[in-house]
């Protein structure tokens, strides 16, 4: 039986209500989180901004969660720093942004961060398999990165069963991590794949309390990890 993390859920800060930031962080981490995560956004990377390492020293200073921070940046090696003295537990790059990911890794685990490695829906597993055993989470995109949102694409689940026999294979046990229009209904397909770590937006801060939310997320996941392939 391979050796796999237990399954998580990070409810991302993107689809909280930033005016009552801190009261969603609370929301969160009261109804269940296992971590939260924080979408970094520069412009240019993803056609989108959103906010740097203020705000995650702000929700740093208010929880004491795993910090799950997704550079969504065009140069992450020449910020990781900044963002770990923030407060970020693990730091999330993309394999498509500058630099060669062998390196952004060193650069990133020399600050004293987990390293994780993410891949957008149209990238393909190849570009991420020579660094995977490197990592300690490796995150599928199931949208296109820039806006919460958005419909999940069940086109990467393949990807998804991909990086985790991969993982399993080799003895390594990290993160498996999927990311965009994860719902109950989503997560279940998710879960069965492979995923272990399970990024929630709206699904987690819309439509009724937090808690409630979770509960749901997690009853989805854990029905569909009884039926991962193993």
């Amino acid at each position: 039986m391979p050796n796999r993390p237990r399954l998580r859920l990070a409810p991302s800060l993107l689809s909280a209500d930033f005016g009552a930031l801190a009261r969603a962080v609370r929301a969160a981490e009261d109804g269940g989180a296992d971590a939260l995560h924080l979408d970094v956004m520069d412009g240019h990377f993803v056609p989108n901004l959103s906010f740097g390492p203020a705000l995650v020293a702000a929700v740093r200073a208010r929880t004491r969660l795993p910090l799950d921070v997704h550079l969504m940046i065009e140069d992450p090696g020449r910020y990781a720093e900044a963002f770990r003295r923030a407060g970020g537990d693990t730091l999330v790059f993309h394999v498509e942004a500058k630099g060669p990911p062998a390196e952004v890794v060193r650069t990133i685990r020399r600050t004293g961060a987990a390293v994780g490695a993410a891949l957008r829906p149209d990238t393909p597993w190849e570009a991420v398999e020579p660094i995977a055993d490197e990592l300690d989470q490796i995150l599928v995109m199931s949208v296109h990165p820039g806006f919460s949102g958005q419909a999940f694409l069940p086109e990467v689940l393949p990807k998804v069963a991909q990086a985790r026999a991969r993982l399993d294979r080799s003895g390594h046990p990290e993160d498996v991590s999927i990311d965009g229009g994860i719902t109950p209904a989503t997560a279940v397909a998710a879960a069965k794949a492979g995923a272990t770590f399970f990024v929630c937006g709206n699904s987690a801060f819309t439509g009724g309390p937090v808690a409630a939310n979770l509960a749901r997320l997690r009853a989805a996941v854990e029905e569909g990890a009884r039926g991962a392939v193993r």
